[in-house]
């Protein structure tokens, strides 16, 4: 059988699975809880490491050890092990042991549109049929469709059938995250989970008890290593507790057979406990931070009282630290985000979703957190800008601003540096002539050159064409990092979806658009895994995740009290506002 990557012939095997020394991910707290901050601890410098999330790493590369395996003896017996902070579309790939004949030479990927309803992909039984497609070749072996060796369409059962392993064959890597990935379009991952074990299971019946048990011995290391790259990269589907009871008892069955299989199965159940652990531990403390973050204080009453708030000079007044501690931020958020989240938020479309309150309750969190991020970035901005009482005061913090936003394109943080470009051109702070006269803006339109959304962003994708080449040759973490402009990449990625049919008119899944979609959150994962150089700064980290901003009508009046309005609509809209902030006030 052909292999089924689109990318045949271009990949390496995966290192050996570890089942011993693996890295472990860290939670970023250091107690079971994380209360929530009061104002002293949050104003005063003194906030309790248990309750900071940027006091200590994040688990960017929990699983990245090399380390030797204390049972090295079987190692080879587990194939290879696929983690998170590999690029599956970038190292080469071996073909598909499934492969009984000559394997096929490597050739680049065609994109094409599928088999299509084609009757080349309705084959009878397991003969195979080939053809001349254009320049390349269709054949279909059973219910597989292949174009120039890549595999294009399937049915359901043939896909998920060619993720069961067997003694003599492991499907390929690109595969199996490929399909774990998108296969939560058209069914549960318990189900997928269910189905799988079983098949691995049945497949070594022969109606003889020993036997059976030899058999399924000598497949239980190649079933721990599909579980083991499931577990690691994407762990959060076992938040689900009967992917937990299902694995349990993969646990047990395991363990009758080989007791090689059953350690790495602990081993690997331990790692990912501390996986969801950390994941709970991160997903409380930045609820306990929102709900500081969110307190109205004071001095966002009266442009008199904001000389009792600190502004971001005052924390830090140097471009380049605060662009770092920015930095810290976008990488702590990004290691959080779930591949599967990419694939989850427009997974509910499917009309063949049938089990909506798994998505209903797993939901994209952590994206959505990530997103809810940049907003509070633009915000921020545009409410140190528009705070200042002093016209001279403005137009520092908005060079500053220019000045962290350039630091964050040197560094590759292209998340920042749109949120910052995006609240300096809110409304409020565009409006405020007087205070712009005195900004040498030349920078800023440089920047904002470079962020231009005329032609799909096409100075952005070649800015970060260039980051991400040069992460691919860094010498330095600094050099490696690279942070996209996340609302795009998840519009690329919807527009993806939108853009394909999930199935063909014969039935068969259309596995051209889940390779798409595979590169691009593959992608992502290999940015998300860079460990972020620059010391921390928890003062700072602090101001940035805790300190409050103004909502977008006090915005408004915040503005029009630095620069009285120039027109009777300006006018109107500042007494409209005055009244309708003093009322929400009085009701508080």
């Amino acid at each position: 059988m052909p292999p089924t990557t689109p990318y045949a012939g271009k990949f390496n095997s995966c290192p050996p699975y570890n089942n011993n020394n693996h890295a472990q991910p860290q939670s970023p707290y250091r107690s079971n809880t994380a209360p929530k901050p009061s104002r002293e601890s949050v104003y005063n410098g003194t906030y309790p490491t248990a309750e900071n999330p940027y006091d200590v790493p994040q688990p960017h590369g929990a699983h990245r050890s090399s380390s030797v395996s204390s049972v090295a003896a079987k190692e080879h017996r587990y194939g290879s092990s696929c983690t998170i902070s590999d690029n599956l579309y970038s190292p080469p790939q071996p073909h598909s042991p499934r492969q009984h004949s000559t394997s096929c030479p490597g050739r680049a990927y065609r994109h094409t549109s599928g088999c299509g309803g084609d009757q080349s992909c309705r084959n009878d039984g397991a003969s195979t049929k080939a053809r001349l497609y254009g320049r390349g070749i269709t054949a279909s072996y059973g219910e597989m469709c292949y174009h120039d060796n890549s595999l294009v369409s399937a049915s359901l059962e043939a896909l998920i059938q060619h993720l069961v392993p067997t003694v003599d064959y492991y499907p390929d890597r690109s595969y199996v995250f490929t399909f774990l990935l998108s296969s939560r379009l058209f069914l549960h991952p318990y189900e997928l989970m269910t189905r799988v074990c079983h098949l691995c299971v049945e497949q070594q019946r022969s109606g003889d008890a020993l036997l059976d048990k030899i058999r399924f011995r000598d497949v239980a290391p190649k079933l721990v290593q599909l579980l083991t790259e499931w577990t690691e990269t994407f762990p959060y589907d076992f938040r689900d507790e009967r992917m937990m009871r299902c694995l349990k008892d993969m646990t047990l069955q395991v363990g009758r057979g080989d007791e090689y299989s059953w350690r790495a199965m602990q081993q690997m159940t331990q790692r990912l406990i501390k996986r969801l652990s950390a994941l709970g531990q991160y997903e409380e403390a930045v609820a306990a931070l929102n709900a500081v973050a969110q307190e109205r204080p004071a001095s966002l009453k009266s442009k008199q009282a904001s000389a009792q708030r600190s502004d971001i000079l005052s924390v830090c007044d140097e471009p380049f630290i605060l662009a770092q501690q920015l930095t810290h931020i976008e990488l702590d958020r990004l290691s959080f985000i779930g591949p599967e989240e990419f694939i989850q938020s427009f997974a509910m479309k499917d009309p063949l979703e049938n089990h909506k309150g798994f998505f209903r309750k797993r939901k994209t969190s952590n994206l959505e957190a990530y997103v809810n991020w940049f907003n509070r970035l633009s915000f921020l901005v545009a409410t140190e800008i528009c705070m200042p009482a002093k016209k001279k005061h403005r137009a520092r913090i908005i060079e500053f601003f220019i000045d962290v936003a350039q630091e964050c394109f040197n560094i590759g943080n292209f998340n920042s540096l749109m949120a910052i470009i995006t609240g300096m051109n809110m409304s409020p702070v565009a409006r405020l002539k007087k205070t712009w006269n005195k900004v040498n803006t030349d920078k800023f339109e440089i920047l904002e050159h470079q962020m231009d959304p005329s032609s799909n962003f096409s100075n952005y994708r070649t800015a970060l064409r260039g980051a991400t080449q040069r992460s691919e040759t860094a010498h330095s973490s600094q050099e490696k990092i690279v942070i996209p402009f996340f609302s795009l990449l998840i519009k690329d990625i919807y527009f993806l979806n939108e853009g394909c049919a999930n199935r063909l008119p014969n039935g068969h899944i259309n596995f051209e658009k889940l390779w798409e979609l595979a590169k691009q959150v593959s992608e992502f994962l290999v940015w998300r895994q860079v460990i972020c150089p620059f010391d921390r700064d928890r003062r700072i980290l602090q101001y940035l995740v805790t300190t409050p901003v103004f909502t977008e009508d006090e915005l408004h009046l915040a503005s029009y009290e630095s620069e009285g309005p120039e027109n009777n609509m300006e006018k109107d809209s500042r007494r409209s506002l005055r009244s309708s902030l003093l009322h929400r006030e009085n009701r508080s």
